[in-house]
C-alpha cells in the first residue's frame, strides 16, 4: 500500500513536471511566432473589417479594410478608395490579435509604387495629402504622369476638369516618405 502511494505520488509529480514543461514550450513558441510578426500580416488578418488609421498629418481614415500590400494599405470609404502607406500611420483601431502571412512571394514584393503605376495608368483623378512639417498637410488634386523608384510626378489642376496640358497648374514631385494619403473614386461596380 505504502509503496502504491510512492509510485503514484512519483507518477503525478513526472506528468505535472511533463505538462510544465509543454506549457513552457507552447508560451516561448507563441512569444517566438510574435516576434517575428509584421503589422502587414496583422492588417492582412484585418481585411473585411472596419479599422481606423490614425495619420502623422492629423487625419483620421475610417473604413473596411480591403487590401494590406508590401507597404502600403486600401481602406474604403463610403465614396473613396484610400490608398495609405505604412509609414503615414501613427496608430490604428480594429486591428484583431490574428495575423496572417502572405504566402506569395510575387505578392509579397508588391509595394506602393505597383499601386501608383497602376493609379497613373488608369489617369485616375486623385486627391493627394502630403505630410507637412509644422504648416500641417497639403492637399493636391490630379493625374500621376509618372512613377520613379521612390517619387512620382503629379500633375495638378482643378478638381473635377479633364487632365490637359492647358489645366495643368503645376506639376509636383513627391518623394513617397512625403505621401499621407491618395484619394480616388470608387468605382460604380462598388
Amino acid at each position: 500500500m505504502r509503496w502504491d502511494s510512492l509510485f503514484n505520488d512519483m507518477e503525478s509529480q513526472f506528468a505535472e513536471s511533463e505538462r510544465l514543461a509543454i506549457d513552457s514550450e507552447i508560451t516561448e513558441r507563441a512569444r517566438a511566432e510574435m516576434v517575428s510578426t509584421e503589422l502587414a500580416d496583422r492588417l492582412r488578418a484585418a481585411v473585411g473589417c472596419r479599422i481606423a488609421a490614425h495619420l502623422d498629418c492629423g487625419d483620421v481614415v475610417r473604413g473596411a479594410l480591403s487590401h494590406a500590400g508590401a507597404d502600403a494599405l486600401l481602406v474604403d470609404e463610403e465614396q473613396y478608395q484610400v490608398l495609405i502607406p505604412y509609414t503615414a500611420v501613427i496608430w490604428y483601431e480594429g486591428l484583431g490579435r490574428a495575423a496572417v502571412a502572405e504566402p506569395s512571394r510575387v505578392r509579397k514584393g508588391i509595394g506602393l509604387a505597383h499601386s501608383l503605376r497602376g493609379l497613373a495608368r488608369d489617369r485616375a483623378e486623385l486627391s493627394v495629402t502630403v505630410r507637412g512639417r509644422g504648416s500641417g498637410p497639403v492637399r493636391l488634386v490630379g493625374v500621376i504622369d509618372r512613377v520613379g523608384k521612390d517619387h512620382l510626378d503629379l500633375a495638378v489642376f482643378t478638381p473635377g476638369e479633364v487632365r490637359r496640358s492647358s489645366q495643368v497648374k503645376q506639376v509636383a514631385v513627391i518623394p513617397f516618405a512625403a505621401l499621407g494619403v491618395i484619394r480616388s473614386r470608387r468605382s460604380a461596380e462598388f
